[in-house]
């Protein structure tokens, strides 16, 4: 089972887009990558997905999970 992520990928035309792993259409178009970055997180937090920022070469950059994480960190206490 393939788990919720939304994703902020370069857009070949210009700009910056959100879009969910599952959709091939796009939640928000962008001019900016920081606005994109901005109103991915948002979109992500309240659906509870991972949320992965790409580089304009397509490369992971940053990820953060606002769901189930399936690897939690260990508590150090």
């Amino acid at each position: 089972m393939a788990r919720d992520e939304h994703h902020v990928v370069h857009n070949p035309n210009g700009g910056w887009d959100v879009k969910r792993n599952d959709s091939q259409r796009v939640s928000v178009h962008t001019e900016t990558k920081a606005d994109a970055v901005k109103m991915g997180r948002q979109i992500s937090h309240n659906q509870g997905t991972e949320f992965i920022v790409h580089g304009i070469d397509g490369k992971i950059q940053n990820s953060d999970s606002h769901g189930k994480d399936p690897c939690p960190p260990k508590d150090t206490k």
